[in-house]
């Protein structure tokens, strides 16, 4: 899945959380379109409230393809108004070209990231900030600790692992790996020049 269909997915979260019962025709058809394997409809079917088996469903989407967001599309027969938004908002929302991006001067790149910056950082990311932290050397355990310090706030998750890491590895904790890591996971450009404004 492209950047932009990520980040729209991960825009209009709430909204489809509260829109969409994936209970119905829209795991069949994306399971029978082969975007979802048995263990995923299996996973989504666990979650105890619709709207968990839906934030399942969008955490699963984003890994699964290059045609997975279409095929998602194609699943919402029974949805039709939030086929129509999903497609008007993907129209509206322009990726950006590498050439727009204004560079980072390698002085900065240098400099590790503040608790600001990174609360900002935690802000903008999904569920892949598991996958860049681990990129950055911390591993599952850590990422379980951060989880369980911080049980009920995903955000102070995030910004904990980023702070563990940058306690590790001290100076060597730059923006510039950490901005490679989040080009790693494809993670939208722009997520890093929010987190520098």
């Amino acid at each position: 899945m492209d950047a932009r269909d990520k980040q729209l997915l991960r825009s209009l979260r709430l909204e489809l959380c509260t829109e969409v019962l994936v209970d119905g025709l829209v795991i069949q058809y994306l399971y029978q379109e082969g975007i979802l394997t048995d263990s995923h409809v299996q996973e989504i079917k666990s979650q105890t409230t619709s709207q968990r088996r839906t934030m399942m469903l969008l955490d699963i989407l984003p890994t699964r393809g290059p045609k997975a967001f279409d095929v998602f599309l194609d699943s919402l027969q029974e949805f039709p108004w939030v086929k129509e938004k999903l497609m008007v908002k993907r129209k509206e929302m322009t990726i950006q070209d590498p050439a727009d991006i204004t560079e980072i001067a390698p002085s900065i790149l240098k400099t590790s990231p503040t608790d600001q910056q990174l609360n900002k950082l935690a802000r903008r990311l999904g569920p892949e900030w598991e996958h860049i932290v681990l990129g950055l050397g911390l591993s599952h355990t850590d990422i379980y600790r951060c989880k369980v310090n911080h049980p009920h706030n995903l955000q102070s998750q995030m910004v904990a692992a980023f702070v563990l890491w940058r306690q590790r590895l001290g100076k060597k904790a730059t923006i510039q790996s950490l901005q490679a890591s989040l080009m790693a996971e494809e993670v939208d450009p722009s997520v890093i020049q929010y987190m520098l404004e």
